[in-house]
């Protein structure tokens, strides 16, 4: 599954402001419907849906070695979640303090009730 990064400012705000949250120990989960997915699924050439995703990264976390190593383990983590997720959406991810001693295993994990919690799991087909 194929998802690209979010590059403009006014869909954070709107994914920070209107989308559906989960604040966990070391990342928050912003998830909210993208309405432009129609239009950017007729004009992928596979003819499919996919999210949009962003990671954004304070200061207060640390320096830029820290931050980079967050971005990094969240980029991780989220490409290891991402097959089991539903699709047309904006996600956006963001460190909380704890994040600094965790490794991409606990990120993940947590993600995992992230997203059953805002409810981005797609159900196992019977």
């Amino acid at each position: 599954m194929k998802y690209t990064t979010i590059k403009e400012h006014h869909l954070y705000n709107k994914t920070f402001g209107r989308g559906n949250r989960y604040f966990g120990k070391y990342v928050s989960v912003f998830v909210l419907r993208d309405y432009a997915a129609r239009r950017l699924m007729l004009a992928n050439p596979e003819k499919k849906y996919y999210n949009r995703f962003g990671v954004s990264v304070g200061k207060k976390v640390g320096g830029a070695v820290e931050r980079n190593r967050a971005k990094r383990i969240m980029r991780a983590a989220y490409r290891a979640v991402e097959p089991e997720l539903k699709t047309g959406y904006l996600i956006v991810m963001a460190p909380r303090d704890g994040i600094k001693t965790a490794k991409s295993t606990d990120i993940e994990r947590e993600l995992r009730v992230a997203f059953a919690k805002t409810d981005m799991m797609r159900t196992p087909k019977a």
